[in-house]
């Protein structure tokens, strides 16, 4: 079924329609399902977690801080003039007082590797995964050969420990 974006000023939910295979059925284009499911596309798979309660408060800042320092430092460099407001003339130019967007990238960037680091190699996978990555815990967990119902309990214990490293209170 074709996507219906449903969002509104006053609704910042995008929601699309998705097909669901019946039990025991494999997906398959051509098969006319007769199940379907309303998702809300920018929710992240952190905040249906969140949402659903099955994520503490400190857990839900701990990824979303590990996701922010993940977008931040993966932006792309500008491919056209700065249109940025130029000194005037006559003042006196000093330090400036926030980090231009080279350094912003490259600190965010440390500070990504830092917590990738801290959370170490058996748990920065499922973090990556689902914070940064967006995959769902039932395709992680495939991907990454794990039992069912396992990825939520390690993303759990990844989460904890990244707001230790964030020093997040509680």
């Amino acid at each position: 079924m074709p996507a219906k974006p449903a969002a509104t000023r006053s609704d910042p939910r995008l929601l699309a329609e998705r097909a669901l295979p019946q039990d025991g059925e494999e997906r398959d284009p051509k098969r006319k399902l007769r199940r379907s499911v309303s998702v809300n596309l920018s929710e992240s798979p952190l905040g249906w977690l969140h949402a659903r309660g099955h994520l503490s408060d400190r857990q839900f800042d701990a990824g979303e801080r590990l996701r922010a320092d993940w977008e931040r430092a993966n932006l792309a460099p500008r491919i056209t003039m700065r249109w940025d407001g130029s000194p005037v003339a006559g003042g006196k130019r000093g330090v400036p007082a926030m980090l231009n967007e080279t350094e912003a990238q490259l600190t965010a960037k440390q500070r990504f590797d830092n917590a990738i680091d801290y959370l170490g190699s058996d748990l920065c996978d499922i973090a990556w995964r689902i914070i940064c990555g967006g995959e769902g815990i039932p395709v992680a967990e495939k991907s990454l050969g794990w039992p069912a119902r396992s990825g939520k309990l390690v993303l759990k214990i990844a989460l904890d420990r990244l707001a230790i490293h964030y020093r997040l209170p509680g």
